[in-house]
């Protein structure tokens, strides 16, 4: 198991991310309407979401408007957490009353609802359990199962709510991808991820204990990098300046091309993903 020399320090969070719609109407409907976020900033081609003021998601419609191949790698679902059981119980209901629910599971470490957006980017919205409630590996590790979820126990703690509350974030992301051992390299060695659970076909991959910021597979046996409509970017967020030029740093050592952004700097996985690294 590949393990990073300075591993991502405790803080370590998923911030924006970004992605490229056909129709951003319909995709903002949505992620008012079901998910619950609410619409921030707009602009002529850009639409920024986000509760609470803080901005969780950024839908952009360019010219470039081709739909993601089937051979492509990208996104495989972004993960919008709920901070309680209440709000996963709203969640369900907007779902069920406006949408349609792809499938539910109880990881043992979350309870997660899935379901697809208009343009086909998958949808988690999930809650964590406590920390000292998650299922451990005999070596300490985070145990991480795919169990049938109460569905109507989570109803029945609905709060009634037809927004996300305060606290909702993107907890994690999980990324379709060509190779798990380049997976590995970037995400673990370079970057400083540590590998929390893994299986044949996907790595779990988290900083500060964390059961994982980014997922990665290779189920779907994608081989192209990514392009098209879908996946723009995803924004690291470090909690210091001492951890994001440690980063800088090992970005540079491993040859990677870094770019200065207003925020902070930008570099493409080996998938040709955009990774956006800033400060808390």
């Amino acid at each position: 198991m590949n393990e990073p020399s300075s591993p991502l320090p405790p803080g370590t969070e998923i911030g924006r991310t970004a992605l490229r719609v056909a129709d951003r109407t319909a995709v903002v409907e949505f992620y008012r309407e079901v998910v619950g976020l609410d619409p921030l900033r707009e602009s002529d081609s850009r639409t920024v979401l986000g509760v609470d003021g803080e901005p969780l998601l950024v839908l952009t419609e360019g010219e470039d408007s081709s739909p993601r191949a089937s051979d492509t790698t990208g996104l495989f679902h972004n993960a919008v957490r709920v901070p309680t059981r209440a709000a996963l119980g709203a969640a369900l209901r907007r779902v069920r009353e406006r949408w349609r629910l792809d499938g539910a599971s109880d990881h043992g470490v979350s309870e997660a609802l899935y379901l697809t957006d208009p343009e086909g980017n998958g949808v988690e919205i999930y809650r964590d359990r406590p920390r000292e409630e998650w299922p451990r590996t005999d070596d300490g590790g985070v145990e991480m199962g795919t169990y049938p979820l109460a569905l109507e126990d989570v109803a029945a703690d609905d709060d009634g709510s037809d927004a996300a509350p305060p606290g909702t974030d993107i907890g994690h992301v999980h990324l379709e991808v060509s190779s798990l051992e380049a997976v590995d390299s970037f995400y673990t060695e370079t970057l400083g991820f540590e590998v929390q659970a893994q299986m044949a076909d996907a790595r779990f991959l988290g900083a500060g204990g964390y059961h994982h910021h980014i997922g990665a597979n290779t189920w779907n046996r994608r081989t192209e990098p990514a392009e098209g409509l879908g996946i723009d970017y995803v924004e690291v967020v470090v909690p210091d300046g001492d951890a994001f030029d440690t980063l800088r740093d090992r970005l540079d050592s491993a040859q990677h091309s870094v770019t200065e952004t207003p925020e902070g700097i930008s570099v493409r996985d080996p998938d040709g993903i955009e990774i956006r690294v800033r400060v808390t």
